[in-house]
């Protein structure tokens, strides 16, 4: 099968799929729709997969360049002749593929894209309806994505749910290589956020907690990894509170080095406003890391009340998030148990090779459904 993965910029998760179609049957081509600003993954694409060249992918994309863009899609796709194309976000790379006629069709779904950006106008509405009605198949990572796609009139029976995943041997429980001892934080409560620091993922929610829990448990101890747009905003919170000398602001991880700072800390604390099945989450249950999430339905798929891997918090809610901080500081003697219970989640839901395979399916499944229309 020849697959064309068009993607709207070149992330740490455009390299993971890249990655594992290199090792499919399938011949791989990739296309990319922009470059925004840094470079947000550096590791160059595999061998086996073949790079196009085009008018895309060098600037970010503007509404002005597109029927420039799809006029050259089209030339891709005659040049290429794929059997199938992958592509996503919906409302981009998805949107510029339905433009262009072509199908079999997969169009992913990256979580907020559907959760979220779906609804922000009138033009987002219309180009997320328009890529639906002419997608064969939708690859969606949580039921809240499948649910949305329903409420816009996409079948269910079109959706493939592939939860992303994670690399189970890589992420596993284990020793965190002296970072807590480099710290001084052996004694410590040691609570762990990686996600961007932008208003989406609610980490000035979890500073906020941070620092009403901090002024109550002296062991308290934050690991904050990422950056972003609200770096300034942050720093000022946590410099008011006297607290700068109890962070670590550990900036942007390498994924090779990232199982280490789940294996240090204690609790992995999530704020995000929307989520689909998240990465993180899933590295930190794998790391055996109980968590600590929003409630929000992306995050309710792995956390439900009584799951023993973690618990939830009200979205939005930074002295519901403390308390629970707190809790679970105080509560030391179950994390063991918490800890066992997060990496078997991980190991039932989040095994990377396995949930890989619906992928697949979807791109089997859509040149199934397209076979029968041409018939």
């Amino acid at each position: 099968m020849r697959v064309l993965y068009f993607t709207r910029d070149y992330t740490p998760h455009d390299h993971r799929f890249l990655s594992a179609l290199a090792e499919s049957p399938h011949t791989i081509f990739s296309l990319r729709l922009e470059r925004r600003g840094r470079q947000l993954e550096d590791r160059p694409l595999p061998p086996q997969v073949q790079q196009v060249q085009w008018r895309g992918g060098q600037a970010p994309a503007r509404l002005a360049d597109a029927p420039a863009l799809l006029a050259d899609l089209k030339r891709v796709i005659r040049q290429v002749q794929p059997d199938v194309i992958h592509a996503g976000p919906i409302q981009s790379a998805a949107f510029l593929a339905a433009l262009s006629g072509f199908h079999p069709l997969v169009s992913m779904s990256w979580g907020s894209d559907l959760l979220m950006d779906a609804g922000r106008d009138w033009k987002m509405r219309a180009a997320t309806r328009f890529t639906l009605r002419h997608s064969t198949v939708l690859a969606g990572d949580c039921e809240a994505v499948r649910a949305k796609a329903g409420e816009l009139g996409f079948p269910a029976e079109r959706v493939v749910l592939f939860p992303w995943g994670v690399d189970l041997q890589r992420f596993s429980p284990g020793e965190p290589g002296g970072l807590r001892q480099r710290l001084g934080w052996e004694d410590a409560f040691v609570v762990l956020s990686l996600r961007s620091w932008e208003p989406l993922y609610g980490v000035d929610v979890v500073v906020k907690a941070f620092c009403k829990a901090a002024a109550r448990e002296p062991r308290l101890r934050l690991l904050l990894l990422g950056g972003g747009s609200q770096a300034g905003v942050l720093r000022q919170m946590l410099a008011q509170h006297g607290l700068l000398d109890r962070v670590h602001f550990g900036g942007q991880v390498r994924g090779d080095d990232l199982p280490a700072y789940y294996r240090a800390a204690d609790l992995y604390v999530s704020a995000s406003h929307s989520d689909g099945s998240s990465v993180s989450l899933m590295e930190a249950l794998a790391c055996g890391l109980p968590v600590l999430v929003s409630d929000i339905p992306g995050n309710r798929e792995w956390i439900a009340p009584g799951e023993e891997a973690g618990w939830l918090f009200s979205d939005g809610d930074f002295s519901a998030l403390a308390e629970g901080i707190l809790g679970a500081a105080k509560g030391e003697t179950d994390l063991q148990a918490r800890r066992r219970a997060a990496r078997a989640l991980a190991e039932r839901r989040a095994d990377w090779k396995q949930n890989f395979q619906q992928l697949l399916r979807a791109y089997d499944l859509a040149r199934e459904l397209d076979g029968r229309k041409k018939v």
